[in-house]
C-alpha cells in the first residue's frame, strides 16, 4: 500500500510540476515560454527582433545556433510582447510597421501555433515562416526524402540553388507539394530516439496565400549544418496572381516523439479567444456546396474559390458532389477543374453561417478530332520525364533523352513526346497518316502549354509550310522545369494551318520553340511544357 502511495504522490508531484511550469519567463533579452508539457517544450523568443533563438524539446536543443527561426530572413526589429490568455496560452505578438507575428503555445503540447498578418508585402524578403533546426540532429525529410538534401554536395548544377550530390541533382525546390495537397511536412530522424518536426497546415493556413490549389513551394531542405522547415505564404516562385494581404494562417510548427501528424485535424478554433487581428471565427464563415458535371470520374475533379482577399479549394467526389471548407463571406470566383486545367467558371456569394448552392458544369466544345496526343488535364501526364520532373533537375543522368524524338500517330507510346520544348533543343516531329477527308480543307493545330519560360512559345512547320509565331505569352520571372515547377498560365496556342498543306497519306508535322532570347546551358534555353497536342476542324 506505501508503494502505490509513492508511485501516486509521485505522479501527482510530477503532474503538478508540469502544470506549474507553464509560462512565461523574461529576462533583459526575452521571453522563455515553457509549455508545461509531458514532454518538455520551451522556447526563447528575442524581444528586440522576434528570433526564435532557443527549441528545447525534452531537454535537447533543436535550434541551430547560427541562423535563428523567423519569418522570411529575419524582422531585424520589432516591438515584441508576450501575454498569458485564459491560464491556457502564451501569445507572443511581434508588431512591426506592416507586419504583425503571432507565436502561441497551448499548455501542455510541443507546439508553435503561429499566424502572420500583413498590411504590405514585406520588404524583407520571401513571406515565409523558416524553422532552422540542428542538421545533425533532424537530418531527414518527409515526404519525398533526400530529392532536397543538399548539404553533401561539392557541384553546383544552376544557380545557387540546384546541387549534385551522390551523382543526383537535388534541390530546396524539389521538396515541393502541391498546396490542396500540402497539410504535413517534416524533418526528422528515426530509431529508438525518434523525433519529428513537422509543419502543419489546415484549411485556413493557405487562404491569404496567392497561386490556387496547385502551386508548390519550398518545404524543407537539409543543408548539412542545419536543416531547413518552412511554410512559404508567398514568393515570386513562378508567381501567376498577385499577392494577398491579411492574416495568413494558422499554421503550426509541433515537435513529436513518433509518427507524423495531420494537418487536417489540427484545430486552431481557439484563435478566435485570442485577440489575432485578421482572425475569423467559423461562425462568422460560411460553405458552398453542389455538384460539378462534365468531368469524367478518371480526373480529379476539383473546385477553386478566390477573389482578391482569400482562396480556397476542395476535391469532389466522383459523382461530382463537393462541399468547400469554411470561407471568409463575400463574392469569389468558384472554378472547376479537370485535373488542373480550368474547365468551367462561375460566380458565387458566400454568407456567415450559411450554405450556398452553386452547381457547375464543365464547358463543351464541338469540333472534329483528327488525333489527339495526352489528356488535356493541365499537367503534362505521361509525356517524356514527367514522372521525374517534379524532384529531378532537367539535366540529371536519370533522366530520358529529351530528343529530338519522334511521334508517330497511333503507334508511338506517350513517352515519344518530351513533356518540355527547348528553343533550338530538341523540335519535336509528329507523323501522321491522313485519309482523303482527314486532308481536305483547313485544320487547328492545338498545342496546350502548362508554363513558359523565357517567352518560350510554339509554331510548327508542315512539310514546306510555316505557322506564324504566337505573340509571347505573359512572362513569369522565374525559372520553372529547372526547379520541378510546371505549372503558369496555361496558355493554349491554336495554329491555323490552311487548306491544302495537310496531304493525304503521310504527313510530318515538327513543333518547334520560338522566343526572341537566347541562352547556354541549354536547360536555361526558352521552353515550353505541354499540356496537350490535338488536330481537329
Amino acid at each position: 500500500m506505501r508503494v502505490l502511495q509513492s508511485v501516486a504522490l509521485a505522479a501527482f508531484a510530477f503532474s503538478s510540476a508540469a502544470i506549474a511550469a507553464f509560462g512565461i519567463t523574461t529576462s533583459s533579452t526575452g521571453f522563455t515560454v515553457d509549455a508545461g508539457s509531458e514532454n518538455p517544450f520551451k522556447i526563447f523568443v528575442n524581444s528586440a527582433t522576434c528570433d526564435i533563438t532557443s527549441i528545447l524539446y525534452r531537454s535537447e536543443e533543436f535550434q541551430d545556433s547560427s541562423k535563428y527561426s523567423h519569418i522570411s530572413s529575419g524582422l531585424g526589429s520589432a516591438t515584441v510582447t508576450a501575454t498569458i490568455v485564459s491560464s491556457t496560452y502564451v501569445k507572443v505578438t511581434c508588431v512591426t510597421s506592416t507586419l504583425t507575428h503571432y507565436i502561441v503555445i497551448k499548455s501542455g503540447e510541443a507546439t508553435l501555433y503561429m499566424a502572420t498578418y500583413t498590411t504590405a508585402e514585406p520588404a524583407i524578403g520571401e513571406l515565409r515562416f523558416i524553422a532552422r533546426l540542428q542538421g545533425s540532429k533532424l537530418p531527414l525529410e518527409y515526404p519525398f526524402g533526400i530529392v532536397s538534401t543538399t548539404g553533401t554536395s561539392t557541384t553546383v548544377v544552376e544557380g545557387t540553388d540546384v546541387y549534385t550530390v551522390d551523382g543526383q541533382t537535388r534541390s530546396k525546390f524539389f521538396s515541393s507539394e502541391r498546396f490542396i495537397d500540402d497539410n504535413t511536412h517534416c524533418v526528422y530522424r528515426d530509431g529508438t530516439d525518434a523525433i519529428h518536426a513537422c509543419m502543419m497546415m489546415d484549411s485556413y493556413s493557405y487562404e491569404s496565400s496567392s497561386g490556387g490549389p496547385f502551386f508548390r513551394d519550398i518545404n524543407s531542405n537539409n543543408v548539412g549544418s542545419a536543416t531547413h522547415l518552412t511554410f512559404y505564404m508567398n514568393s515570386g516562385h513562378v508567381q501567376t496572381e498577385t499577392f494577398r494581404q491579411g492574416l495568413h494562417g494558422p499554421y503550426a510548427l509541433a515537435f513529436s516523439r513518433s509518427g507524423i501528424p495531420s494537418g487536417k485535424s489540427m484545430d486552431t478554433t481557439f484563435f478566435k479567444d485570442l485577440g489575432i487581428t485578421g482572425y475569423v471565427a467559423s461562425t462568422a464563415r460560411g460553405t458552398v456546396s453542389g455538384t460539378a458535371t462534365g468531368v469524367s470520374s478518371s480526373f480529379q475533379i476539383v473546385l477553386h474559390w478566390y477573389n482578391a482577399n482569400a482562396q480556397y479549394w476542395a476535391y469532389a467526389s466522383s459523382s461530382g458532389a463537393f462541399t468547400s471548407p469554411l470561407m471568409k463571406p463575400g463574392t469569389y470566383t468558384q472554378v472547376l477543374y479537370k485535373g488542373e486545367l480550368q474547365v468551367g467558371s462561375s460566380s458565387v456569394t458566400v454568407t456567415a453561417a450559411k450554405t450556398t448552392t452553386a452547381n457547375i458544369a464543365a464547358s463543351t466544345q464541338s469540333h472534329t478530332t483528327i488525333f489527339q496526343i495526352g489528356d488535356w488535364d493541365g499537367k503534362p501526364t505521361g509525356f517524356r520525364n514527367a514522372d521525374k520532373q517534379l524532384r529531378m533537375h532537367p539535366s540529371d543522368s536519370r533522366m530520358s533523352s529529351w530528343g529530338p524524338l519522334t511521334y508517330t500517330v497511333g503507334s508511338s507510346s506517350l513517352d515519344s513526346i518530351p513533356m518540355a520544348i527547348w528553343k533550338g533543343y530538341n523540335p519535336l516531329t509528329i507523323k501522321v497518316t491522313l485519309t482523303a477527308a482527314q486532308a481536305t480543307g483547313a485544320a487547328t493545330f492545338r498545342i496546350g502549354t502548362t508554363l513558359s519560360f523565357a517567352g518560350g512559345r510554339p509554331y510548327i512547320t508542315v512539310g514546306s509550310w510555316t505557322s506564324t509565331t504566337p505573340a509571347a505569352p505573359t512572362k513569369i520571372d522565374s525559372r520553372g522545369v529547372t526547379r520541378g515547377a510546371y505549372r503558369g498560365f496555361g496558355e493554349v496556342y491554336d495554329l491555323a494551318i490552311p487548306a491544302g498543306t495537310l496531304v493525304t497519306g503521310s504527313n510530318t508535322i515538327t513543333i518547334n520553340c520560338a522566343s526572341g532570347s537566347t541562352g547556354d546551358p541549354w536547360f536555361l534555353l526558352p521552353n515550353v511544357i505541354l499540356d496537350a497536342i490535338e488536330l481537329f476542324r
